[in-house]
């Protein structure tokens, strides 16, 4: 087990994100929280949805943008859990169902509020996040500038912007973007 700086031991961490698409913010993140625990547990949230505008890759793809690009980071893949946990859409419940697709954690790793709060009640020790250049490192950013011919390679690990112009991931965002002012 890892102290750091007197917060105290943490074995095994626990981070939440949609990940449409994954980029460097989320990937330096990762880095900070491996400096703090054993193993990451990360956890592709709302699993069940790809093919909207908010949401264009699938779960298969969005693993294999992290695994890549953890790869590509030097990142040690035995110490990284990638599990998909669908959207319930009942809160109080919701830190149940992720108990119950992942991997026993010790804290969870967060900045957003409603996440903050529901694992506080259950009792977990919530951490938050050290957020990288967070208003260029955001995949609504990303999906922008997709959408406008914009760079977005830039934001993402060379891994992720290849991954995605293999799968034609621009192309069918455009394309639910034409769909959706039908």
């Amino acid at each position: 087990m890892k102290i750091n700086e007197g917060i105290g031991m943490v074995k095994r961490g626990l981070y939440v994100g949609r990940f449409q698409p994954f980029h460097l913010g989320h990937l330096n993140v990762i880095k900070d929280i491996l400096g703090e625990v054993d193993e990451l547990v990360i956890v592709v949230g709302s699993s069940q949805y790809s093919h909207r505008i908010e949401n264009p890759f699938t779960t298969g793809e969005r693993i294999v943008m992290i695994r890549s690009a953890l790869e590509e980071a030097g990142i040690d893949l035995r110490r990284i859990w990638i599990v998909p946990v669908p959207d319930i859409h009942i809160h109080m419940v919701w830190v149940s169902v992720v108990e119950g697709y992942t991997p026993q954690f010790d804290a969870v790793y967060s900045n957003e509020p409603l996440t903050r709060r529901l694992f506080a009640e259950a009792g977990y020790d919530v951490r938050s996040v050290q957020y990288h250049k967070r208003e260029v490192y955001s995949a609504t950013e990303i999906r922008k500038r997709m959408l406008n011919d914009g760079n977005w390679e830039e934001l993402v690990p060379k891994s992720v912007a290849e991954f995605i112009k293999e799968i034609g991931g621009v192309d069918r965002l455009k394309s639910l973007a034409r769909s959706d002012k039908v």
